[in-house]
């Protein structure tokens, strides 16, 4: 799985976006990546993370993806259940996987 970190760098909200949908339109030859975006510092969801699933939401309309599960929807009922048993197999191995960590989300091709 390869890992995007579109947070590390301290960009605006405008700049992690370009960054995403680049991410986004590459082709991938995995079946799955995972996006570092943070979690923001108040805890309850800074920008880029809101952002960030703003524009995975569209991307599963147009069918640029299969779909993406945020990493705290793998210890929190948040309705991503049927996707997280269909791709559970992707996503199992990987360290942040049952861990809940709402600063990451999963991205399905």
């Amino acid at each position: 799985m390869t890992i995007f970190d579109i947070k590390s760098t301290l960009p605006t909200t405008e700049e992690a976006k370009m960054e995403l949908m680049a991410i986004l339109h590459r082709s991938h030859p995995e079946k799955i990546i995972k996006i570092i975006h943070g979690y923001g510092s108040t805890g309850v969801g800074g920008k880029i993370k809101k952002m960030t699933h703003q524009v995975l939401k569209q991307a599963v309309k147009s069918n640029t993806i299969r779909a993406f599960i945020p990493g705290e929807a793998t210890t929190t009922l948040m309705g991503y259940d049927e996707v997280i048993f269909t791709y559970r197999h992707l996503i199992k191995g990987d360290t942040d996987f049952h861990r809940g960590n709402d600063g990451i989300t999963y991205v399905i091709f």
